[in-house]
């Protein structure tokens, strides 16, 4: 392994500051509450109608840019554009769309604002609407026609996105598709709050394995999750632990050889009966070449004999593009008890200030 991934001092760094966990083991009691609140939010401006019959582009940095990922993927028409990409190359994105939809925990980072702006200049008929954790942000007050900000229990303290995550993708699907989010997420609230010991249990058991590689693995409309579950590994443990992420298929074009006996492959089953045929045939292949340590998130009983353990699925019925804020919950308490046992603190896992809670250094040219 690289550093030394001994428990030592796991306890003390787990007592003596949780904010992390906390936040991660809130969210099942903050997602119909962030449901509501944006419904109505939205309902009172008439966003929904606004937005009908426009082509949607969705943004963010970071987690937030994942978290836009999973929104589009349920939005028909709909694409999502990281702002690190748009503030570049502004006007290629731009062509035909009606309305930019930005998403953001802090709504500080300089490209948040600058997205806004350069787009307001260049074509001011465009509809500019943000999700945001943190109203009083310079996203905020970056002159945008319609702002939504979540319930406040949602801007993480953390240096990592957790509640915050979740709780931006529900906000962008109940605008999206508003009945059938809405029908669905006490469900899903419910058996998230269930299920959380268990797979808190499975993912501190995870955590003590000899590793220092993770593959994450989905199919297309959860590539959004899959991006968001390998970084909260790569963020909590400070890069020690390697991190792929790929879609089931695309394994094989190249990625698998970083597949070894020993690494963590995390396999998030699919609600669809096709899907799923494909991914059952690589994990098969990747059991016959005795490679990867198979962790699935599926449905407790059919899929037991596929995987070497399993985190149970929280809405293994979904469809595929609205399951990404409560399947997220795993990878996040992975992620947590890895930096543990590296001796990390999760709330701050990069002390030397490699990362931080709001990005900073970039420039901004005009």
């Amino acid at each position: 392994m690289p550093q030394n991934l001994s428990c030592a001092g796991q306890e003390d760094i787990h007592a003596a500051d949780r904010v992390t966990a906390r936040e991660i083991a809130h969210q099942p009691e903050l997602w119909p509450v962030v449901a509501q609140e944006v419904l109505a939010a939205a309902e009172q401006v008439q966003l929904i109608q606004k937005l009908q019959n426009r082509k949607v582009l969705l943004t963010g940095a970071g987690s937030s840019a994942y978290a836009a990922s999973a929104v589009a993927a349920a939005w028909p028409g709909a694409t999502a554009i990281p702002t690190t990409d748009l503030l570049v190359d502004t006007e290629r994105y731009l062509i035909g769309v009606g309305a930019v939809i930005s998403l953001a925990r802090s709504g500080e980072s300089p490209e948040s604002a600058a997205v806004v702006e350069r787009i307001r200049k260049l074509h001011p008929e465009i509809l500019q609407v943000a999700l945001v954790c943190n109203p009083n942000s310079a996203l905020s007050r970056a002159g945008l026609d319609e702002l939504i900000a979540l319930n406040p229990r949602t801007n993480d303290r953390s240096l990592v996105m957790t509640s915050a995550f979740s709780g931006l993708v529900l906000a962008g699907l109940v605008l999206a598709q508003p009945q059938a989010v809405t029908a669905k997420v006490k469900a899903h609230s419910a058996r998230a709050a269930a299920l959380l010991p268990e797979i808190e249990a499975v993912c501190r058991r995870l955590s003590a394995r000899d590793c220092d590689r993770m593959v994450v693995l989905s199919s297309s409309p959860l590539f959004g999750w899959a991006r968001e579950a390998g970084l909260k590994t790569l963020e909590m443990t400070s890069g020690h632990l390697a991190v792929v992420t790929e879609t089931f298929l695309g394994l094989r074009h190249g990625p698998m050889s970083f597949v070894k006996a020993d690494t963590l492959v995390v396999c998030l089953l699919s609600s669809d009966s096709l899907r799923r045929s494909y991914e059952i045939d690589l994990i098969d292949e990747l059991r016959s070449k005795k490679i990867g340590h198979l962790v699935g998130i599926a449905e407790t009983g059919e899929w037991d004999a596929l995987f070497d353990e399993k985190i149970p699925a929280i809405a293994p019925e979904e469809d595929d593009s609205l399951r990404t804020p409560y399947e997220i919950v795993g990878p996040q308490w992975l992620g947590y008890y890895l930096s543990l046992r590296i001796g990390l603190n999760p709330d701050n896992p990069s002390p030397d200030g490699i990362i931080n809670r709001v990005v900073s250094g970039v420039r901004i040219y005009r």
